[in-house]
């Protein structure tokens, strides 16, 4: 079940950045750096009360040297593309301005639940000043202070009040959820309809969360799966043409549903920045991948090809070790039948549970082979792990002290727990906690 997602829009110099990072709080900066994923900052989530939701800042689109109003109608557009609530944000000091004006009609005409955001109110003096916003028929608007932090409480209370109601989900729990996502033109329409073609057992088209697409159920050697429809992260128009990064918060909605993410390649454009910044965010979000090489008729198929095309993949994505690549055509459907398989063992790894006993075997013996490190005179001591949960595989590995816990070491023992129980497909989460 997705994310609500609420878009922050208005001109320039309306404060947007500034309540952005007020919402998201230090989220946003508190982020491990990972090798080979690059972070877009025009998302991030947040949380109000007991909703959190997807919260994006049309402020850091850079879409190239047009003129400021056809800027500002593009964010406009693609908030209203994305959101399910729209934050409009105006400059309260300043009155409405006819830029103002211009992004209400876009607003208006969207149907999509408005909630008016009068920034830069920073005392009780300057509320007299709001009631002129009445006038952009967004209903009452809402006096905040970004720089400090003033009356954001009653703004979140109505845009949590718009969120859509989620329907229920029919699916039993062996089910198994994927989506792909890309790059626009990487062939992700066509691989569905390979896929669907092939199997011809379609069981049903079902109605998904309020606002999204239609997912797919198929049928394939008693495995049910649902296909999320991503079709809406298509480029729509000149918009998506000047900003393709918007690519990722397409993703993002079928990322949340899934438990599967198919990453795909194209095998003739080769691997670019965006292929590494979209499958971030599926890792980022704990979900088993595949990363699938698409197109493979258009170039040369042989096996020393694949093997070459698979060290680069492997060199562009090395977060993504875990990930098994497969290659095929959604075109002629060459190796096509290697994909569900491929599906299957992620997701199953991805839900997989391991005894507590076999788990700290391999963990002693992982020890007695490489010791562990010492820091001023002072050795780590492993005292014993435990699994704490699935989706992806956590364990908690209780120590004497966690800051004598070295991220090499750290991985060395993820890397053993990998050798001993496989995990292909889904990534896993170690954490070193000090026993109570």
């Amino acid at each position: 079940m997705r994310k609500s997602v609420v878009a922050i829009v208005g001109r320039p110099n309306v404060g947007k950045s500034t309540i952005f990072n007020r919402l998201v709080g230090e989220r946003i900066s508190i982020v491990e750096d990972i090798p080979g994923v690059t972070r877009d900052r025009i998302y991030a989530e947040a949380e109000w009360l007991t909703s959190r939701f997807n919260l994006i800042d049309t402020g850091g689109i850079e879409i190239g040297d047009e003129p400021l109003l056809v800027q500002m109608r593009q964010q406009a557009e693609i908030a209203i593309d994305e959101a399910d609530v729209i934050i409009f944000m105006l400059n309260g000091r300043e009155g409405i301005t006819a830029a103002d004006e211009e992004v209400a009609k876009l607003l208006f005409k969207s149907n999509k639940p408005v909630v008016l955001g009068i920034n830069k109110i920073d005392n009780p003096e300057m509320r007299q000043s709001i009631y002129e916003y009445y006038s952009l028929g967004f209903g009452e608007p809402y006096p905040i202070s970004g720089s400090h932090g003033l009356g954001l409480g009653d703004m979140l209370d109505a845009v949590v009040g718009h969120f859509p109601q989620r329907s229920e989900d029919t699916h039993d729990e062996e089910t198994i959820y994927f989506s792909l996502i890309g790059r626009p033109n990487v062939g992700k329409s066509s691989l569905v309809n390979a896929m669907l073609n092939e199997e011809r057992v379609i069981v049903s088209e079902i109605e998904g969360t309020t606002r999204d697409a239609i997912d797919t159920t198929l049928h394939r050697e008693g495995q049910d799966y649902v296909i999320i429809d991503t079709a809406g992260m298509r480029k729509r128009g000149k918009v998506y043409e000047t900003t393709e990064k918007y690519s990722v918060l397409r993703a993002l909605k079928a990322i949340e549903r899934s438990d599967v993410v198919l990453v795909l390649i194209d095998a003739e454009t080769g691997i670019r920045e965006q292929d590494k910044k979209i499958a971030g965010y599926a890792h980022e979000a704990g979900r088993a991948i595949v990363i699938v090489v698409n197109k493979w008729d258009t170039v040369e198929s042989n096996e020393k090809a694949m093997k070459d095309f698979e060290t680069k993949v492997r060199a562009h994505f090395q977060y993504l070790d875990y990930a098994p690549v497969v290659f095929l055509s959604a075109k002629t459907k060459k190796r096509l039948h290697t994909l569900l398989p491929a599906v299957k063992l992620a997701s199953e790894n991805h839900a997989k549970r391991v005894p507590t006993n076999v788990l700290n075997d391999v963990i002693m013996d992982a020890i007695a082979m490489n010791p562990t490190p010492t820091l001023k005179g002072k050795r780590l001591k492993v005292l014993y792990a435990t699994q704490v949960a699935v989706k992806p595989p956590s364990f908690v590995v209780f120590v004497n002290d966690p800051e004598l816990m070295h991220f090499s070491y750290e991985r060395f023992l993820e890397n053993k727990i990998r050798d001993a129980f496989g995990f292909v497909g889904t990534p896993i989460k170690l954490f070193a906690r000090r026993r109570q």
